[in-house]
C-alpha cells in the first residue's frame, strides 16, 4: 500500500503505544493514537487504513471498537492485540471480523507483517464491488439485479447453499465474488457459524502455510507463542478463500489434502487436527489453462471445481445497469447530501453502453464522481466523466428527462409517458425500470446487428458480450438471427 497510509492505533498503554507508534511511522505510516476504544472510533473512517486494538481498554474495549468498525468501516481491516492467556477472545474476535491477532509480547517483525498483510488486503479489497448490496433492492440475496445471467446465479446459491460442497467463483475483478460467498454462507446452516476470509494475493508465499493452517511456538523465528490458522478458525463454518490461483504450486498439495481428509497439521507440530470446514473459493484467472502451463495442480482443480458458479462481467448484463444506478443514485444522495431526482435519457444511454472494464465498481465510481460535482438535481450526459462522452447510441424515440421522486430516482422510458393515474409507488417504479430496460437492450442490439448486416459474431464482438448471451437476447426480444 501507498506511503503514509493512515493506521489508527488504540491501547490505554502509553509505553506499548509509543512502541508501536514508532515502529509504524518507521515504516512510513501516518499513525493516529487513541488511549481507548471511543476515542479511537472517533479517529476511524473510510480511508483508513487499518485499526490496531488491544483487547482490554476503558470506556470502549477492543471487542466493542471492534463490533463498531466491523459495522460501519467492513473494508478497514482491524488487528487484535492481545495479552497471553487471553488467546482465547482474540479468536473470538477473529470469528466475529477480526483481521488477525498478535499475541504480547511479539517482535517488530511480526508486526510488520501483520500490518503489512491487512494494509495489502485493504488495498486489494479496495477494488472489489461492495455497494451491490442493497437490503431492498431488486433482487435476491439482496444483490441489486434480475437479468438472466444473475438470475442463474441465484438458481445456483439456492441449490448448494445448504450443502458441504466445495463451490468455485470465477469472474473478472470487480464482479462481485465475495458477496456470492458470503450468500453461500448466510443461505446455510453454516449462518451462526464462522465465516473466515483470507485474500492469498496478499499472502507472502513463506507465510501462506502459517496463516492457513496455523503455528505451534518456537516453529519459525517469532513464533513466540502458538496460533490458529484459517481453516481452525473457520470450523464448523465457511472459509472463502480469494484469489485461490495465486497460492504457490507446492502448497497447493497440502491444501488438497485437507479438502481430502479434513486434517493437517499446524507448521512445528506433531498433532493432526481435524476440521469440518465448507470451502468456497474464488478467482479471476483460468484455472484450466493455469493447470496447462502447470502453475495448478490438476487434481485441486477438480477438487475444487465441484461447483463451478461463474459470475458474468456488468457488459454482458446491461440489462442491470439502471437497477444499479438507481441504488448507487440513492446510496450516494444520502453520504454526499445532495438530492439527484432525474437522470436524463441521454445519460442512461451513455452508462448502457460503456463497456465497463472495471465493473461494478467502475459504475460506483463513475457515479460517485458525478453526483460529487453535480450542481442541480439532474444528470445529464454532458455532466458524465469524459470517458463516457463518446457518441452515444442514437434512437428514434425523443429524448425526455427521466422523471423521479425526490427521495427514489426513477427511470423512465422516453417514449411512454409518465403514468398520472398511477401512484409512484414500489410497483409503478420496477415496471418502469423493466420497459427501460428492455427498450434500452433492444436498440443497442438492433443498433450492432444493423451495423454488422445481421452478423451475430460480429455484433457480438461489438457489445463486448459473448455469442452465445447476443443469441439469447435476440431469441428473448424476437429478434432473427440472420446468419
Amino acid at each position: 500500500m501507498a506511503k503514509r497510509s493512515r493506521i489508527v492505533l488504540a491501547d490505554d498503554e502509553l509505553n506499548l503505544r509509543k512502541v508501536l507508534a514508532t515502529i509504524l511511522l518507521r515504516d512510513g505510516y501516518e499513525v493516529a493514537e487513541a488511549s481507548d476504544g471511543q476515542a479511537a472510533f472517533a479517529l476511524v473512517d473510510s480511508s483508513t487504513a487499518a485499526v490496531i486494538t488491544d483487547l482490554r481498554m476503558p470506556k470502549l474495549d477492543g471487542m466493542g471498537l471492534l463490533r463498531r468498525v466491523v459495522s460501519e468501516y467492513p473494508e478497514v481491516p482491524v488487528i487484535m492485540i492481545t495479552a497471553h492467556g487471553s488467546v482465547d477472545s482474540a479468536v473470538e474476535a477473529v470469528k466475529l471480523g477480526a483481521f488477525d491477532y498478535i499475541e504480547k509480547p511479539f517482535e517488530q517483525a511480526q508486526i510488520r507483517q501483520v500490518v503489512d498483510k491487512a494494509t495489502k488486503t485493504r488495498e486489494l479489497n479496495s477494488r472489489a464491488p461492495r455497494a451491490q448490496i442493497s437490503k431492498d433492492g431488486p433482487g435476491r440475496f439482496g444483490l441489486v439485479g434480475r437479468s438472466p445471467s444473475l438470475e442463474a446465479v441465484f438458481g445456483v446459491i439456492e441449490k448448494v447453499a445448504d450443502t458441504p460442497s466445495t463451490v468455485l467463483i470465477t469472474g473478472e475483478s470487480g464482479t462481485g465474488k465475495e458477496l456470492i460467498a458470503r450468500a453461500l454462507h448466510t443461505n446455510s446452516s453454516r449462518r451462526d457459524q464462522s465465516f473466515i476470509k483470507i485474500n492469498c494475493a496478499a499472502i507472502p508465499k513463506t507465510l501462506m502455510e502459517s496463516e492457513l493452517f496455523g503455528y505451534e511456538k518456537g516453529a519459525f523465528t517469532g513464533a513466540v507463542g502458538s496460533k490458529p490458522g484459517r481453516f481452525e478458525l473457520a470450523d464448523q463454518g465457511t472459509l472463502f478463500l480469494d484469489e485461490i490461483g495465486e497460492i504457490p504450486v507446492e502448497m497447493q498439495v497440502k491444501l488438497l489434502r485437507v479438502l481430502q481428509e479434513s486434517e493437517f497439521e499446524r507448521v512445528g507440530g506433531i498433532k493432526t487436527l481435524k476440521v469440518d470446514v465448507r470451502l468456497v473459493a474464488a478467482t479471476n484467472r483460468d484455472l484450466q489453462r493455469e493447470v496447462a502451463v502447470g502453475n495448478f495442480r490438476e487434481d485441486l482443480f477438480y477438487r475444487l471445481n465441484v461447483v463451478p458458479l461463474h459470475l458474468p462481467p456488468l457488459r454482458e448484463r446491461t440489462g442491470d445497469i439502471p437497477l444499479l444506478v438507481e441504488h448507487f443514485v440513492m446510496k450516494f444522495n444520502e453520504r454526499l447530501k445532495k438530492n439527484i431526482t432525474h437522470v436524463e435519457d441521454e445519460a442512461l444511454h451513455r452508462l448502457v453502453a460503456h463497456p465497463w472494464p472495471g465493473n461494478i465498481r467502475e459504475l460506483e465510481n463513475v457515479l460517485e464522481r458525478t453526483i460529487l460535482f453535480s450542481e442541480g438535481a439532474v444528470i445529464r450526459g454532458r455532466d458524465l466523466p469524459p470517458e463516457m462522452q463518446g457518441p452515444p447510441a442514437q434512437v428514434d424515440a425523443p429524448q425526455k428527462t427521466l422523471e423521479g421522486a425526490p427521495s427514489r430516482p426513477t427511470l423512465v422510458p422516453p417514449s411512454a409517458p409518465v403514468p398520472s393515474a398511477t401512484p409512484a409507488g414500489e410497483g409503478s417504479l420496477k415496471e418502469m425500470v423493466r420497459q427501460e430496460t428492455e427498450r434500452l437492450e433492444r436498440e443497442l442490439i438492433q443498433r450492432a446487428l444493423d451495423d454488422t448486416g445481421g452478423n451475430v459474431t460480429q455484433a457480438a464482438r461489438k457489445l463486448k458480450i459473448s455469442r452465445k448471451s447476443l443469441q439469447n437476447k435476440m431469441k428473448e426480444f424476437g429478434l432473427r438471427d440472420r446468419e
